[in-house]
């Protein structure tokens, strides 16, 4: 072990994941307001949040979304669950850290299995009709689900045919496998793949029809492709745009928040691209080197469409300010590079509730909580064990000790975080998932947390022990 870890010096000496992982969960009771861990049978490429389904007295329950990444024993599913999110300030302190990495959490549960026509590699959900959700798989298309009216698959045999997509959407002439958003402002599709292609489709015309239950017609289809040899078929749709300019891949795509006919494009030819469909099929704006690696993902504030996140093979995050690209050479200087990960990022996303946060997510294992307002300020890493390298960083969430595939904040529980590991290299298979939020007292303003803590200051002085304070969640014993 590190002994120059101890009396709070930090040490030179890389840590190992697992010495990593317990000195995390020492400090769970300190960092976390809330946390619950679901141990998974399969790993899972995909998490996302789902509507908001109940509220209570101290918990909220949410739709949730996740996946089955089999390695043929089983068939690869879609799960819909539901998970009980804990109120702020509600969880015990002492109790937060008091789980079992092999164990399923009670604060989340599978409702609906749908048997997928290949891995689920992404899950999206479109805003205006929470109940349709895209997946992309190891296919050229797009699978449009409506998680309603899907009939329940769960404990279906191997040899099971799988479940039919309502709606499924071609247009890509290779496998589109990563690359995929929905349209906050109008029932739009975009996706990217192999063949270097960023397609567009609208399925506004078809968003009554998937209210049904009613068999898809399987004399007008298209295959939906996938590892199944019985794979169904499925009314399709076709392209309404396809939009050139990627040299390769392209690993994900994000429309504008506030428009549905402009979006942006990221790929391995380490490329941004900015589209707009009134202009025509080419670049509107093109970044030729926006990073020095593979670009594997793109997120657009919500609160201010001029900043876009891209994250990379390069190990860094990179926002840029559209109002100071353009074509000229091809070369857009990004506002800032942030740099805090060892390894690849996977998978970038603003703060639904702060415009200037966003985390990041690597193949580290390490999600990386980032405030770009604090770039030039004094500011530190929650995480004692990292040295103030890392301009903007303000806390790390190191409770996954493999790749952090995926991770997702919850817009209507703000400061709630989903994320899952592809833990298939560190234990041989399956995956973690864990329900996470700091300690608001960590990205709250500075002085209104002094007031706070101020109010409690004879009660600290008056403590003979640390533990006197510890059983009420709102002291500073539990920040």
């Amino acid at each position: 072990m590190n002994e120059s870890k101890k009396e709070g010096t930090i040490s030179t000496t890389p840590l190992s994941i697992e010495e990593r992982y317990s000195q995390w969960k020492s400090l769970v009771p300190v960092l976390y307001d809330w946390l619950a861990n679901h141990n998974l049978v399969w790993p899972s490429q995909s998490c996302r949040w789902g509507s908001l389904l109940d509220h209570a007295t101290y918990k909220n329950r949410h739709r949730l979304y996740l996946s089955e990444q089999t390695d043929g024993t089983a068939p690869n599913t879609l799960v819909i669950a539901t998970c009980e999110i804990v109120k702020p300030r509600v969880a015990a302190a002492e109790h937060i850290a008091m789980f079992n990495e092999e164990a399923r959490s009670p604060f989340v549960k599978k409702v609906k299995t749908i048997l997928h026509p290949g891995e689920v590699n992404r899950i999206r959900e479109l805003p205006s009709n929470t109940n349709i959700v895209a997946t992309h798989t190891d296919s050229p298309n797009v699978m449009i689900w409506n998680v309603e009216s899907q009939p329940n698959r769960n404990n279906a045999a191997l040899d099971a045919p799988t479940s039919i997509p309502d709606l499924v959407l071609t247009g890509h002439k290779d496998n589109a496998e990563f690359a995929l958003a929905m349209c906050s402002t109008e029932p739009f599709v975009l996706s990217g793949g192999r063949d270097k292609l960023v397609v567009l489709w609208s399925i506004h015309d078809h968003i009554a029809t998937l209210a049904t239950e009613e068999e898809p017609d399987v004399n007008e289809g298209s295959n939906v492709g996938g590892n199944s040899e019985k794979a169904a078929q499925s009314p399709s749709v076709g392209a309404r745009g396809v939009y050139r300019g990627h040299k390769d891949t392209v690993e994900d795509v994000q429309f504008c928040p506030s428009s549905a006919q402009e979006f942006c494009s990221v790929g391995d030819d380490s490329c941004l691209i900015l589209w707009d469909a009134r202009v025509g099929s080419f670049p509107a704006v093109k970044v030729e080197k926006a990073h020095d690696g593979d670009v594997h993902c793109v997120d657009w504030n919500t609160h201010d469409i001029n900043f876009i996140l891209t994250g990379s093979a390069d190990n860094t995050v990179r926002m840029f300010d559209r109002r100071k690209l353009n074509n000229r050479g091809g070369i857009g200087s990004p506002v800032y590079k942030f740099e805090g990960h060892d390894e690849p990022v996977l998978c970038v996303q603003w703060n639904p509730a702060k415009s200037s946060v966003f985390g990041s997510g690597a193949e580290d294992g390490i999600i990386n909580i980032w405030d770009h307002e604090k770039v030039g300020k004094t500011s530190g890493s929650a995480d004692t064990t990292v040295p103030e390298t890392s301009p903007g960083l303000f806390f790390r969430h190191a409770g996954h000790r493999d790749k952090v595939v995926d991770f997702h904040w919850n817009a209507s529980d703000p400061w709630t975080i989903v994320s899952v590991s592809d833990d298939c290299a560190s234990t041989g298979g399956g995956g973690t998932l864990q329900i996470w939020r700091m300690m608001d007292l960590i990205y709250r303003p500075e002085d209104e947390v002094m007031a706070e803590l101020d109010k409690f200051k004879s009660h600290i002085l008056g403590c003979d022990t640390v533990t006197d304070s510890a059983t009420d969640p709102a002291t500073p014993s539990h920040t």
